[in-house]
């Protein structure tokens, strides 16, 4: 290439799944682990990413895959082909935007001389920034530390470096960047995994739901991460070098890893998106039977509702249901609300929603559930915005309320009834872990945990709502049966 037809060529081959590899493959250099410069080559996570990424992208990935490199990549040529675009790339330290920096310092002054010369010469650099006056097209790099990080930009292209390790409170500073990401702009979230718990925990629990496009990239796929090939392995070795055709070289890696990392290897080295996050210190349910639950629950045999409402279980004509309800404000990006409806008499978890809605509009999608199931009994935590759940739930024709001892509707959830259901919920998970069938629960209850104070909540910045309503379900499960 060299012709200004050349480079417009290339700008369409951006966007393709083939051009999206090729294209920074032509143009870009990096500096390769030995220190010396080498043109990029797409190694296989890089190259996955290129052909599944979609408008919105969420990486879980193992130590130094490449991610964030390929992608600087190709937001650095977007920026220059495509003018009048911002790009904004955020770190999580300040010393790491400053790496990324020099990073991407250096693929531009590598460029091909006429691409540099026909997007004209940078405005006066400063660090962390590039400008691109006749283009109209700027690239920054900024730290997840500074207050006003992408505030009062629009940003085309966004990509966001270590979410879980950002410091201060990530959903808020997720919040604003996001507010600033253009219509059909491209986003980039990506981290190495650090507890089942937090923003970026919960974005990419929520993934699937919200549409984005998750990427999970093993320690495997890094051709580097090899050792001392391993004669004689477990059985735990080699079922896992059976299902992932590992090499004996590759198991003697990860024995070494065991070494050096200990509790912390699969944290450090993920080897599958579920034990990687690695629960908190004093998770409040059994962590081992949540591993093994997990692993075996199947997908619902619905989805309703935007993929907020999944069903395991449907009616069954002469069956008894209930639903257990836990609500919340209903702002867009506030807490959630969530319905679980379970069999009386078996106690199995039949549908679940989860959604934020308002007072009203949860009070219509509880009803029309509970008339799905047989008339449903209706459970509301009377706390809070429960009240405004039940004043609607009233208005709704036959709606089977749930009322307490003390004559009034829902059920009340205070200092001595709280600790209670939520013990009996721990006790049947252990026992009969077969009862529960969501995903989306199990990761909340994997975030549950007993804080300093002896309490028993959801970690900071993750959801406690579907483990609520699921214990105040079988609270009221238990006092029909006795």
């Amino acid at each position: 290439m060299g012709k200004n037809e050349d480079w417009t060529q290339l700008r369409a081959m951006l966007d393709t799944p083939i051009g999206a590899v090729l294209a920074p493959e032509r143009c870009i250099v990096v500096r390769d682990k030995g220190g010396g410069l080498v043109p990029l080559h797409a190694n296989r996570a890089q190259q996955s990413f290129a052909e599944r990424r979609g408008t919105e992208n969420i990486v879980l990935k193992a130590r130094q895959m490449g991610i964030s490199t390929w992608v600087a990549a190709r937001f650095l040529l977007r920026t220059l082909l495509v003018p009048g675009t911002t790009t904004l790339m955020v770190a999580h330290t300040r010393e790491s935007a400053e790496s990324l920096f020099a990073v991407v310092a250096r693929m531009w002054e590598n460029l091909p001389t006429d691409l540099r010369d026909s997007v004209g010469s940078p405005g006066r650099a400063r660090l962390g920034q590039f400008t691109f006056p006749e283009i109209d097209s700027e690239f920054r790099i900024a730290s997840a530390a500074e207050p006003n990080a992408g505030r009062g930009l629009t940003v085309h292209n966004l990509h966001c470096s270590e979410v879980a390790r950002w410091g201060g409170d990530p959903a808020e500073t997720l919040a604003g960047l996001r507010a600033a990401l253009a219509p059909g702009g491209e986003l980039v979230l990506e981290s190495t995994p650090n507890g089942a718990y937090g923003c970026f925990y919960e974005q990419w629990q929520q993934a699937e739901a919200s549409g984005m496009v998750r990427h999970f990239f093993p320690w495997w796929w890094e051709p580097a991460y090899v050792g001392m090939p391993v004669v004689k392995t477990t059985a735990e070795e080699a079922a896992l070098a059976a299902r992932h055709r590992l090499s004996a070289e590759q198991l003697g890696f990860r024995r070494e890893l065991a070494r050096r990392f200990g509790a912390m290897r699969s944290q450090e080295f993920a080897e599958d998106a579920v034990s990687c996050f690695r629960e908190s210190g004093a998770c409040f349910f059994d962590r081992e039977v949540l591993a093994m639950r997990t692993k075996e629950v199947t997908r619902p045999l619905e989805v309703r509702r935007d993929k907020s409402l999944q069903v395991w279980l449907p009616a069954v004509p002469g069956r008894s249901y209930l639903a257990g309800v836990d609500s919340a404000g209903g702002g867009s990006e506030g807490d959630f609300s969530a319905v679980q409806l379970i069999d009386v008499a078996t106690g199995v978890q039949c549908a679940e929603l989860q959604a934020r809605l308002s007072p009203r509009d949860l009070a219509r999608a509880a009803a029309e559930l509970a008339r799905e199931y047989n008339g449903a009994m209706l459970v509301v935590e009377r706390n809070n915005h429960g009240t405004a759940v039940l004043a609607y739930l009233e208005q709704e024709t036959g709606a089977n309320i749930y009322t307490g001892r003390d004559g009034l509707p829902g059920r009340m959830t205070d200092v001595a009834s709280r600790p209670r259901m939520l013990s009996d919920m721990a006790v049947l998970l252990s026992q009969r872990p077969e009862l529960f069938r969501s995903e989306r629960l199990l990761g909340e209850c994997r975030s549950f945990v007993t804080d300093e104070h002896g309490r028993a909540a959801a970690a900071r910045g993750s959801h406690d709502d579907l483990v609520m309503s699921m214990a105040i379900a079988h609270a009221v499960r238990g006092l029909i049966a006795t």
